[in-house]
């Protein structure tokens, strides 16, 4: 059962929740206290202040100039879901024409006031590893925190957790947010698993389109963001249904024209050959 219901938590949009010891309290706890709710536009505050990989004093604006960021929350000694959700994120980011550090930045925070600089050290290390493209180190942060910095960062984005004290281990949703460079938060992309297409999307209107192909630029005018799903949809459908039909009666206009003009070609021929 309690397998069961973490397979089903994990395709739900929201809800998706580590390792609980009653299934039933778990899936009551998982509506009514786990969860993801939006706060499009918030501001995320800047001045919390956390301590990074070295065990530095850093304030969380550090992070935010001109770049959008992309902000995870997990913990590090998560058994399973959050493991599941940093390997996604690596496995999209190595498939953007993007990279962390140069067209954006990546901030990890753990949401467990009880982990140490250390163990944000050996995320980064697996992770930056794993990404293997110059700069990443630069450009991907795991921070941690005392349980008052979080607090305010959770609820800023709209992130809602809990502590189950049985098993020792944190409920919460899988998701990522995506802030622009002045801390407001833009996009929520959910589950474990975040498109390459939503990703670049999210990224790009973060950043006020400053980053991007003309090619990206033009798609992006094809696509809008459904906040229910966190994804990319598109919204010219019938225009491109539209497009497609008008593509077709051109070419039966200019294969008809040429045959008309074969037609009217072995007409002439064949009359000046009577002649």
């Amino acid at each position: 059962m309690k397998n069961i219901l973490i397979i089903v938590a994990l395709l739900m949009p929201l809800p998706a929740l580590t390792q609980m010891v009653d299934p039933t309290k778990a899936a009551a706890r998982a509506f009514t206290e786990v969860g993801i709710d939006q706060r499009l536009n918030e501001q995320i505050p800047l001045d919390l202040e956390f301590k990074d990989e070295q065990g530095k004093s850093v304030k969380l604006g550090k992070y935010f100039h001109k770049k959008p960021v992309i902000i995870s929350l997990v913990y590090y000694q998560c058994p399973m879901l959050c493991t599941q959700v940093l390997n996604g994120m690596v496995q999209t980011f190595r498939t953007l024409k993007f990279t962390a550090g140069t067209e954006f930045d990546v901030v990890t925070v753990s949401i467990n006031h009880r982990e140490t600089s250390e163990m944000a050290a050996d995320k980064k290390d697996t992770y930056v590893t794993e990404y293997a493209r110059a700069g990443v180190a630069e450009g991907w942060h795991f921070l941690v925190g005392d349980s008052l910095a979080i607090k305010r960062l959770a609820d800023a984005v709209g992130f809602r957790f809990v502590y189950d004290q049985p098993t020792k281990q944190f409920a919460h949703a899988s998701g990522i947010m995506v802030a622009t460079p002045q801390g407001k938060v833009a996009r929520y992309l959910y589950g474990i698993e975040y498109g390459a297409k939503d990703l670049t999307f999210s990224l790009m209107e973060a950043a006020q389109e400053k980053i991007g192909s003309p090619v990206d630029k033009l798609l992006l005018l094809c696509y809008y963001y459904d906040p229910a799903t966190g994804k990319y949809g598109m919204v010219v459908t019938n225009l491109l249904r539209a497009g497609g039909a008008l593509t077709i009666l051109i070419l039966a206009v200019y294969m008809f024209m040429n045959f008309m003009r074969d037609r009217r070609k072995r007409f002439s021929i064949s009359k000046a050959q009577l002649n």
